[in-house]
C-alpha cells in the first residue's frame, strides 16, 4: 500500500446506493476504529480469488478490533451486477462483513466513491485509521503477512510502512475501469 500522501488527508466520504449485512454505514459511524475498505467486483477475478477471501480472513483474525468493509463498485458489466445478483453471490461466498454498493452517476461512468478514492480498478484495498485518516490504498494482491502488519501497526497506533505487493509488479487479476483483467 502506498501512502496517501506525505500529508494526513481524511478519507473521503462514501456514496453508497444500498448495504448488504448491515444497515448503513458511513466513516464517521467507524471514527475510533481501524478500517480495511475493500473494493471489488464479484466479477473480477483476482477479488474472488484473493481479494475476498483474505478481507473474510482479516474479519476472522482481528474480529471487533477491525472494521472490514466490501465497497461492490461497478464499472462494467452493470447488467450482470445487480444487487440481486451482489446478495446470492455474498451468500454462496459466506461473505460476513459489511457491503456497500458504490453509488453511480447519470455523468458520469465510474462509480462515486472509487471516483472519489481515485481508484484504478479492482481490487483495490483501503486503510483507513481511527481518526479517518487515509493510510494507504493497494491497487491489486496485498500480501496477507503485509497487510496484516499494516493493520496491527494502526491498530496500536503507529503508522504502517507502505505494503507492497511481494515482487512489486501488479498482480495478475487485476480489473481495470477499461474492462481489461491483467
Amino acid at each position: 500500500m502506498s501512502p496517501a500522501s506525505g500529508l494526513l488527508t481524511p478519507a473521503p466520504p462514501w456514496e453508497t446506493a444500498e448495504w448488504f449485512n448491515s444497515e448503513p454505514l458511513d466513516l464517521a459511524q467507524l471514527h475510533g476504529r481501524v478500517v480495511v475498505l475493500e473494493a471489488f467486483q464479484m466479477l473480477c477475478p483476482g477479488c474472488v480469488s484473493h481479494a475476498l477471501p483474505q478481507a473474510v480472513r482479516l474479519t476472522r483474525a482481528f474480529g471487533d478490533d477491525l472494521a472490514v468493509i466490501g465497497l461492490h463498485t461497478v464499472f462494467e458489466h452493470h447488467e450482470a451486477m445487480t444487487p440481486v445478483s451482489l446478495k446470492a453471490f455474498l451468500h454462496e461466498y459466506r461473505i460476513p462483513f459489511p457491503v456497500g454498493v458504490d453509488a453511480v452517476r447519470s455523468d458520469h461512468p465510474a462509480p462515486v466513491t472509487f471516483s472519489r478514492y481515485r481508484m484504478q480498478g479492482t481490487p483495490t484495498t483501503v486503510l483507513i485509521d481511527r481518526d479517518g485518516v487515509l493510510r494507504g490504498q493497494k491497487l491489486g494482491q496485498v500480501d496477507d503477512m503485509a497487510l496484516a502488519s499494516a493493520v496491527t501497526r494502526l491498530l496500536d497506533g503507529a503508522v504502517p510502512p507502505a505494503v507492497r505487493a511481494t515482487d512489486g509488479a501488479v498482480p495478475p487479476a487485476v480489473c481495470a475501469i477499461d474492462g481489461t483483467c491483467t
